[in-house]
């Protein structure tokens, strides 16, 4: 049997460097498909699996929000979180250019920069939750505290 060699991600390196424990699932995916088609490929709760979302403020800062892949940010609540008087989604074709990470391989662990990041307070009730792992086909296992602490994240109420 030939073992698949993982190669790891951005974010992977960054987790272990901190010494972070995670658990990695791989898909096969050859373009964008959402969160819930990827729970649904892999097996996985729904209620576990969280997306990563970019957004601008009116101060033309950016601003990272990991949210349950069935829920809608709010962005009056999320602009509350950061001190903005408003943000709005960025373009997808801003993606790669803002975060280094493309359309459905974005993940908060390790973009270019390292943005303002909330995680809705959700998470903080699980032991465990799934976010990208830095590209397409790939999705990483943490605890949600090992997120915020790998991406300087607080947590916070920003669902609709």
């Amino acid at each position: 049997m030939a073992k698949n060699k993982e190669i790891k991600t951005n974010a992977m390196r960054i987790l272990d460097r901190m010494k972070i424990p995670y658990s990695h699932y791989t898909y096969e995916c050859e373009e964008f498909i959402d969160g819930v088609q990827v729970a649904d490929m892999l097996g996985l709760p729904h209620e576990k699996v969280y997306k990563t979302l970019v957004a601008q403020g009116a101060s033309r800062e950016y601003f990272v929000f990991v949210i349950p892949i069935e829920a809608e940010l709010d962005l009056k609540k999320a602009a509350r979180a950061v001190g903005e008087k408003s943000v709005s989604m960025i373009h997808v074709k801003e993606i790669n250019s803002v975060t280094g990470y493309i359309r459905g391989g974005c993940t908060a662990v390790a973009m270019k920069k390292q943005y303002r990041t909330v995680i809705d307070e959700s998470a903080e009730a699980l032991s465990s939750m799934i976010v990208s792992g830095g590209r397409i086909g790939s999705q990483i296992e943490l605890a949600p505290q090992d997120l915020a602490k790998a991406c300087g994240a607080q947590f916070g109420d920003i669902l609709a």
